[in-house]
């Protein structure tokens, strides 16, 4: 299940080895997009790639900070650090492909 993250709790969550944040909006028509195929990567990589969400509206300080300017955006984390980032909305195959990509450069 998809965490949401906000302030008290993105630094625990993001601590893991590979985790991919999410940020969106509500009012965010691509992000509306983004969801389902999130929801679909999660089961895909259940065990190996933790899944997050984190709502700029309510949380600006921490999308200021991983200089998120526009949404949705991908932050992918490595052991509590945002090495990546990827903004828009791409096909699930072609996350895939980045997703099984970062997995085998461990």
């Amino acid at each position: 299940m998809t965490v949401d993250l906000n302030q008290n709790n993105f630094t625990s969550e993001t601590a893991g080895p590979m985790t991919v944040v999410d940020f969106w909006a509500p009012w965010c028509g691509p992000c509306k997009m983004v969801a389902p195929i999130m929801k679909e990567l999660e089961k895909k990589y259940d065990g190996k790639i933790k899944f997050t969400k984190l709502n700029v509206d309510d949380n600006q300080d921490i999308a200021k900070k991983y200089r998120v300017m526009s949404i949705p955006t991908l932050v992918l984390f490595r052991n509590g650090k945002g090495v990546e980032k990827v903004t828009g909305v791409y096909p699930k195959s072609k996350l895939e492909h980045y997703l099984d990509r970062k997995l085998a450069e461990k």
